[in-house]
């Protein structure tokens, strides 16, 4: 994949926000942070470079209180914000539409947004019935820059991809989950030059689990994680490293969301990705890493 530079391309880490909105990830021991807390983590990651950050109308609080984090900080003007619309709308409903945007931008207290995504992939069946046109008046209207969608199967990305006036991906990819990749969606965004957004890097923070901190209804995925854990000790490195490494050596064109609860997570995240491991990641990650359960690497069908 070709590196082409754009404007949004200065920094390719974004900061995830649902943590900010409800409790989050399955390794989350400190649950919502407050607002004081989330001023925190906005500063943080902002100080070291981030300027997109990532939420939805269904994570809970979320738009709220990363907007009152941008406005008390003074970054809302330059701040580059990625929303998403509540699945449970009417999404044929142009009114609907239009207030659940506007409601977004109000609480978010930015001028606009850099993009608005569908939740859910299944929306796409509705495009051509008049979705489509509705997406494409709020970018008309200026109150959003790119529209897009967020997205579980490749197959769906490939149809998104063929969609002319969807500009942003949203799609999980890491160590363990290289579906996406296999299935040549980031070579086709990349000749497309459509941007691809990455979500799940952590695995909402399974990957970065020890045995120790797996809970019962996790079991099942104990053998990855050892495997996890003995191949960055082989490579020396932590689990977070390792996982960063890989996706930043493998997608290059691709932007990076990761979530926080705290502004030390925030630093070790950057760190992290700023340690830029010179060695091959890409090659042992993909030999130990052949073919994952869909069960492990799909958290929507984790026990809950």
């Amino acid at each position: 994949m070709q590196n082409h530079m754009d404007p949004e391309r200065e920094f390719p880490l974004v900061l995830g926000t649902a943590q900010l909105g409800m409790p989050y990830g399955i390794r989350n021991k400190d649950g919502q942070p407050d607002q004081e807390r989330a001023n925190d983590i906005i500063m943080e990651a902002w100080e070291r470079g981030i300027r997109q950050f990532d939420t939805a109308q269904g994570y809970g609080v979320s738009e709220d209180v990363l907007g009152k984090s941008l406005d008390r900080l003074g970054y809302s003007e330059e701040a580059l914000v990625i929303s998403k619309f509540d699945p449970n709308l009417d999404h044929l409903d142009a009114k609907a539409m239009a207030h659940a945007l506007n409601r977004s931008v109000e609480r978010l207290r930015v001028p606009a947004l850099l993009g608005m995504m569908l939740h859910r992939e299944d929306m796409l069946s509705l495009w051509n019935d008049g979705l489509g046109d509705i997406l494409k008046g709020f970018v008309a209207s200026g109150k959003v820059m790119h529209a897009g969608v967020s997205l579980y199967s490749p197959h769906k990305a490939l149809d998104a991809l063929n969609i002319e006036d969807i500009h942003m991906l949203q799609v999980p990819a890491n160590i363990l989950d290289r579906r996406f990749e296999k299935a040549g969606v980031f070579d086709v965004a990349d000749e497309k030059k459509k941007k691809v957004y990455l979500r799940s890097v952590f695995l909402q923070g399974l990957i970065l689990m020890t045995g120790e901190e797996i809970p019962p209804r996790m079991e099942f995925a104990r053998p990855v994680i050892e495997q996890i854990e003995a191949l960055a000790h082989q490579m020396g490195l932590e689990r977070d490293e390792l996982a960063l490494a890989y996706v930043r050596q493998k997608m290059l064109r691709a932007f990076v969301i990761f979530g926080a609860e705290s502004p030390e997570q925030v630093r070790r995240s950057i760190e992290c990705w700023e340690k830029n491991v010179q060695r091959d990641i890409v090659s042992p990650v993909e030999k130990r890493f052949t073919d994952v359960d869909r069960v492990i690497v799909r958290p929507d069908l984790w026990p809950q």
